[in-house]
């Protein structure tokens, strides 16, 4: 028996960051890049035919830490830096929010692997409390600049 599934991309986030145990590479030294993430849904269809509303970012009820999903997404990847919570130069961050310099935002681990478990957590949670259990997040794929890609998914 088939399954229904959607995906869909979700781009225009401006995103610094780096992977500060990475010493042997360039990647230790902050960078950005143009961020897109495509996530996939599967579950039953609803009553208009669709997996997952394609606009349902916008409309949705269920929220994502106190804003909607699409707020969320442009809180966490829209002209920020990104470090890892265990960063030994997180004070220095902090210290660069705090005078307006950055948008800080600190999670786990950095590094497109670790964005795509990110989102795709923070999605699926989402996505299946939205729908009441019709619908979940499969997979996740984190694109940095169109050209690198990272994928998480069950």
């Amino acid at each position: 028996m088939g399954k229904f599934q959607s995906s869909k991309v979700f781009d225009g986030f401006s995103t610094v960051f780096r992977q500060w145990k990475a010493n042997d590479t360039h990647c230790r030294f902050l960078h950005g890049y143009g961020i897109s993430f495509k996530v996939y849904f599967e579950g039953e269809l609803d009553h208009r035919n669709w997996v997952w509303d394609f606009g349902g970012m916008k409309r949705a009820k269920t929220t994502i830490e106190g804003m909607s999903p699409k707020a969320w997404m442009d809180f966490m990847f829209d002209h920020t830096v990104i470090v890892a919570n265990d960063d030994p130069i997180l004070e220095q961050f902090s210290k660069l929010a705090k005078e307006g310099i950055i948008q800080l935002r600190v999670i786990e681990a950095t590094g497109a692997e670790k964005f795509a478990e990110y989102i795709y957590s923070k999605l699926n949670n989402f996505v299946h409390q939205e729908t009441e259990g019709r619908v979940r997040v499969t997979k996740v794929k984190f694109m940095e600049h169109g050209k690198n890609a990272a994928y998480y998914g069950e």
